[in-house]
């Protein structure tokens, strides 16, 4: 026989009812759900078919708001970020942004590797051309250089190429399938 599940008295029936319908995270919803429902009375059986959540973990989020209240009912998930810190503050990602606006030490175009050597000298430690590269692109997307031209080229006859190219492949001639076997030669099974 299902047995109903109490509440503490910290919120009414309508608060708990107004957090429900107030939460935007969508645990923190179905937990507000649940326990709104509980304290409306509902046996937890009929709380579990009409929410998907099991009769287990509903006492659970029960259990949790009475040892620790409307404090309580939030996501832990939440709480812990397992990313590693940035490597740059704001001021020396504003720095290396001026750095990477104006011209690379050896001249040429800035580098992942570059970025590298820039960040070890200002972070007093060293950065792979990887992390360099990352930060790079963060800034500043992937720098395109345009193909190289020939030196010899000559612009007219590169336009006249690329308008005969241009109507060869609209005049083909459109292609017959035969229709094959994927598996290999065909095989006559009537003989057998």
């Amino acid at each position: 026989m299902a047995r109903r599940i109490y509440l503490r008295p910290d919120l009414s029936v309508d608060e708990l009812e107004r957090r429900y319908r107030a939460a935007n995270e969508p645990h923190a919803r179905s937990w507000w759900q649940i326990l709104w429902l509980l304290a409306r009375g509902q046996l937890s059986k009929d709380i579990a078919e009409s929410t998907g959540y099991s009769s287990y973990w509903i006492g659970q989020i029960a259990k949790r708001y009475n040892a620790e209240g409307p404090e309580g009912m939030h996501n832990r998930r939440d709480t812990q970020s397992h990313r590693a810190a940035p490597l740059l503050s704001g001021e020396h990602l504003a720095g290396l942004a001026a750095a990477v606006r104006g011209p690379a030490p050896e001249g040429d175009t800035w580098t992942g590797r570059l970025v590298a050597e820039w960040m070890s000298r200002t972070l007093g430690r060293p950065v792979s051309a990887q992390v360099g590269w990352v930060y790079l692109v963060r800034l500043e997307g992937k720098r395109l250089k345009p193909r190289p031209r020939h030196v010899l080229a000559d612009p007219a006859e590169q336009a006249a190429f690329k308008k005969s190219s241009g109507q060869s492949s609209k005049q083909s001639q459109p292609r017959t399938r035969r229709q094959t076997s994927n598996s290999g030669r065909s095989t006559n099974t009537a003989s057998a």
